[in-house]
């Protein structure tokens, strides 16, 4: 009886502990400090918008308690709905419970809705009540919305972990405007000691200022802006490169050991908050982070017996090599640990290597061509959306590239299981980067600006062999298609398309080592493995056909019946080595009509979908932004049925260039073929907005040729 006692009392005295929490929440943002209560009136100039966010307002809070680190982020806005499309955009709340890996924490998260009508009445939403759970997430539907309410909303979270050691949090990089005018903007952001601190603002973004506090060991900052403009937020756009936005990230360490082994560019003190990262901070970060280290045993074997015409052809083999026997000889082996088949790791011996960071893979080639008398700089860059590199601030953007100083100068990046040497990160190219200077191929010593090179729309490039037939009398189509992609047109396709057994066995066959079965000695073991092993790839080769079919009938549209397809290479040595593959489908009742004893066909509609781009969008304003330059060509040829003819081929003849890109296509007829070709491409990383009509024309004309038609008329 007392147990279910005590039971009872602390159910209750935890529910109000949690009320009590969410009361103190809540008069946070809604108590009689709220200065924003009863604002309620927009200016005359955005009358007109859609809606106008009235005030919004971010909190940040780092603090610790004993051995308890506290942490807490909240946001509110207090919204005008002005138009149906801004009613229906705010009828809907979606918010879940994220976790923290490293601590195993959940971080608590508190949703606060309130309506206030045009007649000044307040209807407060009970969030536990009306929320529903959705998979992994919670959605809350606001009834009753309608044109001239306000919506007041806030987001609380808090995390609560023990830590002894240093710990990063995760960086916050935002725009201060939104997708509405914001009338009033506050940022206030606090911590305290032990706590360091790099923030600042960019593009125009108002400065961070110091709020006087009681106790000196804390400290609290603010940032405040008034008439935002909105900004779409368009495709080709990187919002942190122009509009205003603050970056910061906070790291922990309760001592100068831990201040030591802080991945960030920390400030000398905790009071001081790092605005900016000079290339000096760069290489006394990196001065002692990255050295020659590791067992070369295995590469001295790979290259016993070898002749190479240059470095660059020996760096380029020893790449390939470490890729697979540091990488992906263990891929299978993953794999059958996380399925449960086998415990593998038993079978690699006691010294196995396997490159889990980018750090033991750096140390590792940079003991490899200094014991080769190899020169070689180690490079510092911030991808491309994240700014220039004189902006760097948070060590998370910084990558490091490798870059070798052969007869063609090699740049190496830590690997995926489909890199190439020949090229890196498309973020990175053309961008000003730091290369650190390594004496006598060990040690950094210096610093210098360089710029990184860059690649053209004839590198990265992508095509397509196609040949179509028709059967029983246009009421069904065969199509046989081969794609040919090369430099960074392969990255995301491989990604999507290659799973591991595709490259595994490759790279078993070419550097001729055991696979994981191979190495089980026991037979009766390595048959029931193999079984379960095999079935497991099945299943998952049903899976990866599965997705090229839906891949393929969402390109273009089409419902399809006895899809094939066939890796001819995986396009993994080198970026002019294409990832190429064939596939094949049929097509029923598709992009043909009956017109009397003719047949009109949706030619275009054969080079797959293309941009349209929609009214309100046609008056750009942002500055464009690109991954990368690149092409696409389309080679299709149709079997004309015996019997007819084709008209209509002028509609399929474009040709629209600038300095841009462009689109050019030509169809003709070569005995009974019809032979269509289409080649679009983009020539820059980066326009200037005064260049969108130029783009716009030859996108506009791209996709006007997915709507022609041509006849098939009967002879």
């Amino acid at each position: 009886m007392i147990k279910k006692l005590l039971s009872f009392l602390l159910i209750i005295l935890s529910a109000n502990a949690f009320s009590q929490d969410k009361a103190e929440i809540k008069e946070f943002f809604w108590g009689k400090n709220d200065e924003y209560k009863n604002a309620n009136t927009i200016p005359d100039k955005w009358k007109n918008e859609s809606a106008v966010i009235i005030y919004k307002y971010e909190d940040y809070d780092y603090h610790k308690f004993g051995k308890s680190v506290t942490y807490r982020a909240a946001l509110r806005k207090r919204v005008k709905l002005q138009d149906l499309a801004a009613v229906t955009e705010y009828s809907e709340f979606k918010y879940s419970e994220k976790s923290n890996p490293r601590y195993g924490t959940i971080v608590k998260t508190t949703l606060g809705i309130k309506i206030v009508k045009p007649d000044g009445k307040e209807i407060v939403v009970d969030v536990d009540k009306e929320a529903v759970q959705e998979d992994n997430h919670k959605k809350v539907a606001i009834p009753n919305l309608e044109i001239g309410d306000i919506i007041d909303i806030y987001d609380y979270s808090t995390e609560s972990f023990e830590s002894f050691f240093e710990y990063g949090f995760e960086e916050v990089e935002k725009t201060l405007g939104d997708t509405h005018p914001i009338m009033n903007y506050k940022l206030t952001f606090q911590t305290e000691n032990d706590f360091f601190v790099n923030f600042n603002t960019y593009n125009g973004g108002p400065e961070i200022k110091q709020i006087p506090l009681s106790k000196s060991n804390e400290r609290k900052y603010e940032i405040t802006a008034t008439d935002i403009e909105k900004n779409d937020f368009p495709n080709w756009f990187y919002p942190l490169v122009e509009l205003p936005c603050y970056k910061f990230q906070v790291f922990f360490a309760r001592s100068g050991k831990f201040e030591k082994r802080a991945d960030a560019f920390l400030p000398e003190k905790e009071n001081i908050v790092k605005k900016t990262v000079s290339k000096e901070d760069v290489l006394e970060y990196y001065t002692n982070k990255f050295r020659p280290l590791g067992d070369l045993g295995d590469i001295e074997k790979f290259l016993k017996g070898k002749t190479f015409a240059s470095t660059e052809e020996k760096v380029k083999a020893v790449y390939y090599f470490t890729r697979h026997y540091y990488y992906t000889m263990y891929v299978d082996a993953f794999v059958v640990n996380e399925a449960k088949i086998m415990y593998p790791f038993e079978f690699f011996g006691n010294n196995a290597i396997f490159f889990r960071n980018e750090e033991a893979f750096i140390n590792h080639f940079m003991a490899f061509l200094k014991d080769n008398k190899i020169d070689y700089d180690i490079v510092v860059a911030t991808n491309r959306h994240n700014g220039p590199i004189k902006d760097l601030l948070i060590q998370n953007n910084a990558t490091v590239l490798l870059k070798v100083n052969a007869e063609n100068p090699i740049y190496i990046e830590y690997f995926s299981p489909y890199s190439d040497l020949d090229k890196f990160s498309s973020q990175l190219e053309n961008t000003e980067a730091y290369a650190l200077k390594v004496s006598k191929m060990k040690k950094v010593t210096d610093v210098e600006h360089i710029k990184l090179p860059g690649s053209t729309h004839k590198d990265n490039t992508s095509k397509q062999i196609s040949n179509l037939r028709f059967v029983e009398n246009f009421e069904q189509f065969t199509l046989e298609r081969e794609t040919q992609l090369n430099g960074h047109n392969k990255d995301e396709e491989q990604s999507d398309k290659l799973y591991f057994f595709d490259y595994t066995a490759e790279d078993h066959k070419k550097y001729e080592t055991k696979t994981l079965m191979e190495r089980v000695s026991s037979q009766k073991r390595r048959d029931r493995y193999t079984k379960e092993f095999d079935a497991l790839i099945n299943k998952l080769k049903d899976k990866q056909k599965e997705e090229y079919k839906q891949s393929t009938a969402q390109e273009f549209g089409l419902e399809i019946d006895n899809h094939n397809f066939e890796i001819i290479n995986t396009g993994r040595f080198g970026k002019t080595t294409p990832f190429t593959y064939k596939e094949k489908f049929d097509s029923k009742n598709s992009w043909v009509k009956k017109a009397g004893g003719n047949y009109i066909f949706e030619a275009g509609k054969l080079i797959g979908s293309q941009i349209n781009i929609e009214e309100k969008n046609r008056n750009r304003t942002n500055n464009i932004y690109y991954a990368f330059p690149r092409s696409f060509e389309e080679d299709i040829t149709i079997e004309i049925p015996e019997g007819y003819t084709v008209t209509g081929l002028e509609k399929l003849n474009k040709k629209v260039e600038n300095e841009t890109g462009g689109f050019v296509s030509s169809a003709t007829v070569e005995g009974n073929k019809l032979k269509i070709k289409a080649y679009k491409y983009y020539t820059a990383y980066y326009q200037p907005n005064s260049n969108w009509n130029k783009m716009m024309a030859f996108l506009d004309a791209a996709y006007q040729f997915t709507q022609e038609k041509i006849l098939f008329k009967k002879n």
